[in-house]
């Protein structure tokens, strides 16, 4: 059962990497860091769920599903903002209103 796991949570963060890194590729970073990262973001997620959950609960769906979880945190804070028009503040930083 824990092999199932395993291999389980590696193959949907590399599905989950690989999709990620197909549809964002302007905003994260090379496709080669961004599936090592979301496939051992998955096997921690396994880890974590499984080690959550106790030796009396071994269930494969809740596994996968912890681990598909933190492998999306993972990915997600790999993120860079979106290149795009940004609006110009007209305050300056640490200024304080005036009333006149």
């Amino acid at each position: 059962m824990l092999l199932l796991e395993v291999l389980g949570s590696a193959l949907l963060g590399l599905a989950l990497s690989a999709t990620a890194a197909r549809v964002l590729p302007r905003r994260l970073p090379s496709a080669k860091v961004v599936l090592v990262s979301g496939v051992l973001g998955a096997l921690f997620g396994a880890y974590l769920t499984h080690f959550a959950l106790g030796p009396g609960h071994n269930t494969l769906t809740a596994t996968l599903i912890g681990a598909v979880l933190v492998s999306a945190v993972v990915l997600s804070l790999l993120l860079r903002p979106a290149a795009g028009p940004r609006r110009q503040s007209h305050r300056t930083p640490f200024s304080l209103p005036t009333r006149g």
